[in-house]
């Protein structure tokens, strides 16, 4: 069965929830009712990572976490930390993280990979070519499935070559990063291709900007976020079905109920 990580922003500017779980109490609560709900792993973030969103420092971003992750350790819940800072994804695994989510891929701080190689903890490399300020500059591909699979290939050796097992490696190709709507799809529709490095595959859809416009021409301010909620769910259940080994969402209920049903058809 697929894995769900549910998405915990302690952020105040996140796209889609930003501010509603910066006091540390509320977060915990809602981590509560992610793990309830069916979530697996908690993926807890103190930066956002939005188009055009600005870096924060180190030392803001481990004030944001770390007391919850520490929290949800002590109550006994998986947690991620979803950092691009080798400092930040340090002192989380200390505090009980059991998985290190870098979008970049260890590209935005060099030394990510081998920091993470002296951690008892595994990695999530995501498919990146550049902060979110101007990532999408870079969305120029030829055929984007097969170009990103190549990239996060190398970024898996970068990974092996800073001394972590191909065991610990999980791979994400980055939905939404540095991508256009019609290039996320196409990196979609070849998930086996990215499941074909071996590696586990994450895959993140969750409310993501190309939902919305296959949805809908109107996509500022015209879509709930209950029907991207139900988009989610359904690209989970199909990314599942490709060979996702977890999927990274906001409602874990839905997708929880999507992967049920689609398990129920596929007779698992």
């Amino acid at each position: 069965m697929t894995l769900i990580w549910g998405i915990l922003n302690i952020t105040p500017d996140s796209f889609s929830d930003g501010g509603r779980f910066t006091d540390p109490e509320v977060a915990v609560a809602h981590a509560r009712l992610l793990r309830a709900q069916g979530a697996a792993i908690i993926d807890v973030g103190g930066e956002s990572t939005r188009p055009g969103s600005d870096r924060v420092t180190p030392e803001v971003e481990q004030a944001r976490v770390l007391p919850v992750v520490e929290a949800l350790t002590d109550a006994g819940i998986a947690t991620s930390i979803d950092t691009l800072n080798a400092d930040t994804a340090v002192a989380a695994v200390a505090a009980g993280a059991r998985i290190v989510n870098d979008v970049s891929g260890g590209l935005a701080d060099e030394r990510m990979l081998s920091a993470v190689a002296g951690l008892d903890a595994d990695i999530a490399i995501g498919h990146w070519r550049g902060p979110s300020s101007d990532m999408y500059a870079k969305a120029q591909y030829t055929r984007a499935a097969q170009e990103v699979a190549s990239e996060l290939r190398e970024r898996v050796r970068a990974a092996a070559a800073a001394g972590i097992a191909p065991s610990r490696v999980i791979v994400d190709p980055g939905i939404g990063f540095a991508k256009s709507g019609t290039q996320n799809w196409d990196v979609l529709r070849g998930t086996d291709e990215i499941a074909a490095l071996g590696h586990r595959v994450l895959i993140g859809t969750s409310r993501k900007r190309f939902l919305a416009e296959a949805l809908d021409d109107a996509v500022s301010g015209a879509l709930t976020q209950q029907r991207r909620d139900l988009a989610t769910a359904v690209t989970s259940a199909l990314a599942a079905r490709a060979g996702a080994w977890a999927v990274r969402v906001h409602d874990v209920a839905a997708t929880r109920d999507a992967l049920a049903i689609t398990a129920a058809w596929d007779g698992a």
